[in-house]
């Protein structure tokens, strides 16, 4: 069976046919594409690679070393994202498809970027801005490789603009580029251990190490060097430690690290300077077969460095931890003992359904909450994941123990967080994810991701790696009646409640029928009358008259009694006494998170589905409900129980329904 071309393929070979050079629709070359919030004090000119005037300029070269520069207005941290993709060849070519060249692409070039959850091709074409001729953004040193500057693109492309990688960090890029979880970790001397590395690098995880110390002004195109050769601000990759006997029988711990940067044997062109660098005099101190054999463990790029002065020159480990599929295409990678498998759950925060803020707020049991199983002792690494890259929320999430007075598919409660304390809490920062590394034991463990704040709207993605055996799951509320929302009146109830409903009685006679029935519109004019001046008036309204009439006609007649007209009323006065305690801020308003507790208390358990369509149908612009949008969701509910407990025979909860008869539920709710 013939594949589908993809859209690379097609938009190529209609270029092929047609003999033009492709324009990407979607990212056009125009200053907004450049800076979409700022404006800057010059205007870009977009030129094609052919027309920058480099006459030897070619797509991709496998044996050119890494010279890639960020130009006047490219991002330093990017430059070493790429620096850390391109010394690993195989990941590199998943990201990077070899097979493109600018003679016969027609200008359109494709990549693949780890974006929102999932891995994405991402077209450009090879229009780039440039300032006096030259290029603005990221561009080759002498290698005129233009890979770099063309993927730079891509990424600008998912973002929205040049302007939003401003607000990107190294651990964004390492993120979209290897598909990983990144974990940054502080170097600090007398804590960390040469067992910690070894123990990182025996799982499928990139381990990488920084410089950041001492920082003075830079020039922006420029990576500065510390005295001892090693670059600031750029990731170097830990390969492996090692053990060196000296002559003297001294032992001393040794760390093999990569400069990203470089493709070069140990002792040609190494920038490292320091003890055991290619001329430090720490390789007399040892035999020369330990020479050899330290020597030629060293790949291109690497070189030896004693773990204390790794502790002094670095201030951050940054770790990309892979699962075990993507590690797999690595070949350093594949063989580590320990495989990190990953499990994900992608959801929303979404204002009055699942945006309950963290757990300084009363609505934090609103936020979705995730279940994992865990089947045997093992480390865990979390990671939370915004789907925005402009304007991030603050984010973060905090895990409990699992209680076993709740059901494996129950939701907890908001009592549940009153009374116990939560096992751990990640940091919350306002930036595109957040990750935690952690031990857990054998058992049930409940995550829940928020935004720091309520009603804060975003989509999002949590990812579980673990070594051992576990399960993730989303926890769902069940659809269910607690109590009855709409009660008969008792005869009790007739006498006290209804006493203060007879008073209107006169007024209900002056406008029924001879029947002593009444119609919607009669029932709008009686409340106009009946209610007072306060925000309850709003209740007064065409739309709800229609709901209470179709909630209590059984015959069709599209009237009501007296006595169901005092019913109404009786159950309106107890709506509004519920309404009450969640506006205690401001009368008359409710907040959209505390629909949910407040539906809950009339009888109603819903799930976040329901909660949803009922959000969109009654939230107000303000993120709010008045007590005529409350009234009119619990009559609404109220309706829609009432029809679906006619038909469930079977007592299962599914029915069978007759389109007829499903049309006509539809249409009186």
């Amino acid at each position: 069976m013939a594949t589908m071309a993809s859209k690379y393929e097609c938009i190529l070979s209609d270029c092929q046919t047609k003999s033009i050079l492709w324009e990407d629709p979607d990212f056009p070359a125009v200053q907004s594409s450049v800076f979409y919030y700022q404006t800057p004090p010059f205007t870009f000119q977009w030129k094609r690679i052919a027309e920058l005037n480099h006459a030897q300029a070619i797509f991709l070269s496998e044996g050119a070393e890494f010279d890639v520069v960020p130009g006047k207005m490219g991002d330093r941290w990017l430059v070493s994202c790429l620096g850390v993709l391109c010394s690993l060849r195989n990941l590199f070519y998943r990201v990077v498809p070899a097979d493109q060249t600018l003679v016969k692409a027609h200008g359109v070039f494709r990549f693949r970027l780890w974006w929102c959850g999932e891995w994405v091709e991402v077209l450009v074409d090879d229009r780039l801005p440039t300032i006096n001729g030259r290029l603005a953004f990221m561009q080759p040193q002498t290698s005129q490789c233009f890979w770099a500057a063309l993927l730079e693109k891509a990424i600008a492309k998912l973002h929205g603009s040049y302007e939003a990688l401003k607000y990107g960090t190294r651990s964004d890029g390492l993120t979209d580029l290897l598909g990983g979880v990144v974990r940054c970790m502080p170097i600090v001397k007398d804590t960390i251990r040469p067992q910690t590395l070894k123990d990182q690098l025996a799982t499928t995880c990139i381990v990488t190490c920084l410089a950041s110390k001492n920082v003075s002004v830079q020039k922006k195109n420029v990576a500065e060097r510390l005295p001892n050769g090693i670059l600031l601000n750029v990731n170097y990759r830990l390969s492996s430690l090692d053990k060196v006997e000296t002559l003297m029988g001294d032992s001393v711990q040794l760390i093999s690290i990569r400069d990203t940067f470089s493709t070069k044997p140990f002792g040609e062109k190494t920038h490292f300077l320091g003890d055991w660098s290619p001329l430090s005099k720490m390789w007399e101190r040892v035999s020369s077969a330990e020479q050899q054999r330290l020597v030629s463990h060293l790949g291109p790029g690497e070189f030896w460095m004693s773990f204390c002065d790794f502790v002094q020159i670095f201030s951050n480990l940054e770790v990309v931890y892979l699962d075990s599929d993507t590690a797999n295409d690595e070949e350093m990678l594949k063989n580590r003992p320990l495989q990190w498998k990953i499990k994900m759950y992608q959801g929303q925060w979404k204002r009055g359904v699942t945006a309950g803020g963290c757990r300084n707020h009363e609505s934090f049991h609103i936020n979705p909450q995730l279940l994992i199983s865990v089947q045997e002792r093992q480390d865990v690494v979390i990671a939370l994941n915004q789907h925005t890259a402009v304007e991030p929320k603050v984010i973060g999430f905090t895990m409990y123990t699992w209680d076993r007075d709740y059901g494996f598919n129950e939701c907890l409660q908001k009592d549940f967080f009153k009374s116990h304390v939560s096992l751990l809490n990640s940091d919350y920062g306002n930036t595109r994810h957040v990750s935690y590394h952690t031990q857990l034991e054998v058992g049930h463990y409940v995550l829940i991701p928020t935004t720091y704040e309520p009603a804060e709207e975003a989509h999002f993605t949590v990812r579980i790696l673990g070594t051992g055996s576990f399960r993730l799951s989303c926890l769902e509320t069940e659809t269910m009646i607690l109590l009855d929302p709409f009660p008969a009146l008792k005869t009790e109830e007739n006498g006290v409640k209804g006493k203060s409903v007879c008073q209107y009685e006169p007024i209900y006679m002056q406008i029924a029928d001879e029947n002593k029935t009444i119609n919607c519109f009669e029932l709008h004019e009686l409340l106009e009358a009946c209610l007072p001046n306060d925000y309850i008036k709003g209740c007064a309204n065409i739309d709800i008259c229609r709901q209470v009439i179709a909630l209590q006609d059984k015959s069709g007649s599209g009237r009501i009694t007296f006595q169901q007209f005092k019913t109404f009323m009786v159950n309106l006065k107890a709506w509004q006494g519920v309404f009450k305690i969640y506006t205690k801020e401001k009368a008359g308003i409710l907040r959209a998170e505390r629909l949910r507790d407040a539906l809950c208390d009339i009888g109603f358990q819903l799930s976040t589905d329901i909660m949803n369509c009922l959000i969109q149908r009654y939230i107000r612009k303000d993120g709010t409900l008045r007590l005529s949008d409350f009234v009119s969701a619990v009559i609404h509910l109220t309706t829609a129980f009432n029809q679906f407990h006619l038909k469930n025979y079977s007592q299962v909860n599914v029915i069978e329904v007759h389109l007829n008869d499903w049309i006509k539920s539809i249409l009186s709710s």
